[in-house]
C-alpha cells in the first residue's frame, strides 16, 4: 500500500541584533554564563520590556521576502509555562496577531518548482540554556530574551528531500537579507518538524509526530526519512500511531519517544500587559520593501541570462551571498563567467570546506582570482600550476603572477625550447614512439606526461601536443 507524506516545519531564527528583543543586554555568543542578563531578562518585579525596533524591522523584512501579508496591528502575548530556563515563567510571544501570515516560498524539487505556503511569521523572545552535569543542572540566562523569529510552514512538503531544499532555500533568503547568520551550531537557526503519513487515496492528514533535536539540515532529512519508514511500518501492521514528540538520535540514526502529545498544551495565552498593541506604519513597510536586496532565485535567473552559465552553476553560486558577490566582482575583471565559476565551485570550495571557513575569512581577492583565470586562458600558466598557487592566494592574498615568478613556475611556451625537450623525451622513450607509429594512439598520452614531468608541469600543454604530433607523424 502506498502512503503520502505531509511535513510542516517550525523554524526558529535568532535575529542578528546587537541587543535583546526587550532590553539592552548584549546578544554576543560565547560570553561568560549569566554575564548578559538584567532585571528584564530575569523577570524581576518592576522591570518593564521595551520592543527592539531593529528586531521588529528585521521581522518585517523577512515577512516581505516570504511574500506574507503584514499585519495591520501588532500585539504581543504571554505564553505561560514553567521550565527552569524560563525565569519569568512565561515567554513573550505572539498568538492571534503575528507579524505576518499567508506567505509563499518557492523551492526547486525533482518535479520542478513548488510553492510552499508560509502559515505565519511571528516575533518572540528566546529562553535560557540548561547544562546537565551528572546529578545536577546549571542554567545560563545569556540567551534569555534573544530575539527569535518563528517561521511556520503549512504541511505542504511531501518528502525529506523537498524539506532539505526548503530549508536550504529559506536559509539563503534569510542570509541575503542580512538578518541572521543562520548558524545551527551556535543555535542561530533551530528547526522542529511535524510529519504524518496517510494512504495515497485518502484526503486530510494522518496522525502527526513532532521531531526535535536535529542539528543540521542533513539531520532533519535523515530524521524524517527514518520517521517516515517507522510510521509506514506501523500502518502496514495496522498499529496505531501516537501523536507525540520524538527526539532524533544522530548516533543511532533513530527517533525516540520524548513525551506524549495527545492534546495541545494549554499555554493560557493572554495579551502582554506591558507592551501595548500598535499599528504598523505602512510608510516604514514600503521603505523596507524598497530596500530589499536581489533575492536568491531572482539572482540565479539573472546569472543564467546575463552570464550564460548553466542552471546548475548558477544554483550553486547563489546559495551564499558572499560567494555570489565574489563571483560577480571577479568576472568584472576577466570576462569568463564559466571559467571563474568552475574554479569557485571546484578548488576554492574544496579549500573552504577543508578549513570550515567562508570566502570572506580568506585573503583571496576577486581581482586575483580573475588574474589567475586569465593567465590559464592565455596559456601563461597551466591548470596544474594554477592549482599549485591557489592555496597561497587564499592564505596570503598574493597576486598569481608574482607567486608564479617567486616559485619559478612560469610556463614554458618557447617553441624552440619545447622542441629540444620533446626530442630528448622521444629519444629516451623510443618504444613508446614506435607504439604510437604502429597504431597505439594512447602512447601519445604517456609521452605528453613524460614531457610534463621533465618540465615539472611548466610546459604549455597545447604546444606540447602540437609539437609531439608533428614529430610523431
Amino acid at each position: 500500500m502506498g502512503y503520502a507524506i505531509n511535513i510542516g516545519l517550525e523554524v526558529h531564527l535568532q535575529l542578528s541584533t546587537k541587543s535583546k528583543v526587550f532590553c539592552r543586554c548584549s546578544t554576543k555568543f560565547g560570553s561568560e554564563p549569566n554575564s548578559q542578563a538584567c532585571p528584564v531578562c530575569l523577570g524581576l518585579p518592576g522591570s518593564l520590556p521595551v520592543l527592539n525596533e531593529e528586531a521588529f524591522r528585521y521581522s518585517i523584512k523577512a515577512a516581505i521576502a516570504l511574500n506574507c501579508k503584514i499585519a495591520e496591528v501588532i500585539k504581543f502575548d504571554r505564553k505561560n509555562y514553567y521550565y527552569p530556563d524560563l525565569p519569568k515563567n512565561f515567554q513573550i510571544s505572539q498568538y492571534d496577531k503575528p507579524v505576518a501570515q499567508n506567505g509563499i516560498l518557492t523551492i526547486k524539487t525533482k518535479g520542478g518548482l513548488k510553492d510552499i505556503r508560509i502559515k505565519r511569521v511571528h516575533l518572540e523572545e528566546d529562553a535560557g540554556k540548561l547544562f546537565h552535569k551528572g546529578g545536577y543542572s546549571l542554567v545560563d540566562y545569556n540567551r534569555a530574551g534573544t530575539p527569535l523569529l518563528e517561521i511556520v510552514s503549512e504541511p505542504d512538503l511531501t518528502s525529506p528531500d523537498d524539506t532539505y531544499e526548503y530549508l536550504t532555500s529559506l536559509k539563503a533568503v534569510l542570509r541575503y537579507l542580512g538578518i541572521s547568520d543562520c548558524n545551527m551550531e551556535e543555535g542561530s537557526l533551530r528547526c522542529d518538524a511535524n510529519i504524518s503519513l496517510r494512504e495515497e487515496s485518502s484526503e486530510g492528514l494522518g496522525v502527526k509526530t513532532e521531531l526535535k533535536n536535529m542539528n543540521s539540515f542533513k539531520g532533519v532529512r535523515n530524521a524524517l526519512e527514518y520517521e517516515a519508514k517507522r510510521q509506514a511500518s506501523l500502518l502496514e501492521d495496522e498499529e496505531k500511531i501516537s501523536q507525540e514528540t520524538r527526539l532524533w538520535n544522530e548516533e543511532k540514526g533513530v527517533t525516540l519517544s520524548m513525551r506524549g502529545k495527545e492534546e495541545a498544551h494549554d499555554y493560557r495565552y493572554f495579551p502582554e500587559p506591558d507592551l501595548m498593541p500598535f499599528t504598523v506604519d505602512k510608510v516604514m513597510v514600503n521603505h523596507i520593501k524598497e530596500g530589499l536586496p536581489e533575492l536568491p532565485m531572482a539572482r540565479q535567473a539573472r546569472f543564467i541570462s546575463e552570464y550564460k552559465i548553466p542552471e546548475y552553476d548558477a544554483s550553486v553560486l547563489i546559495q551564499e551571498k558572499e560567494i555570489a558577490d565574489f563571483f560577480e566582482k571577479a568576472i568584472k575583471k576577466h570576462d569568463n563567467p564559466k571559467g571563474v565559476a568552475n574554479w569557485m565551485m571546484g578548488d576554492i570550495t574544496a579549500i573552504l570546506n577543508a578549513s570550515n571557513i567562508s570566502i570572506t575569512q580568506t585573503s583571496l581577492l576577486p581581482e586575483n582570482l580573475a588574474r589567475m583565470v586569465k593567465m590559464v586562458d592565455s596559456g601563461a600558466i597551466s591548470v596544474k600550476i594554477a592549482k599549485a598557487i591557489l592555496p597561497d592566494m587564499v592564505k596570503s592574498g598574493g597576486r598569481p603572477d608574482e607567486l608564479v615568478e617567486k616559485k619559478g613556475l612560469a610556463q614554458i611556451s618557447s617553441k624552440g625550447e619545447l622542441e629540444e625537450i620533446i626530442s630528448k623525451v622521444m629519444a629516451e622513450n623510443d618504444e613508446s614512439v614506435s607504439d604510437y607509429r604502429s597504431g597505439k594512439k594512447n602512447a601519445l598520452t604517456f609521452l605528453v606526461g613524460q614531457v610534463m614531468k621533465a618540465t615539472r608541469g611548466k610546459a604549455n600543454p597545447g604546444m606540447v601536443n602540437e609539437i609531439l604530433l608533428s614529430k610523431l607523424n
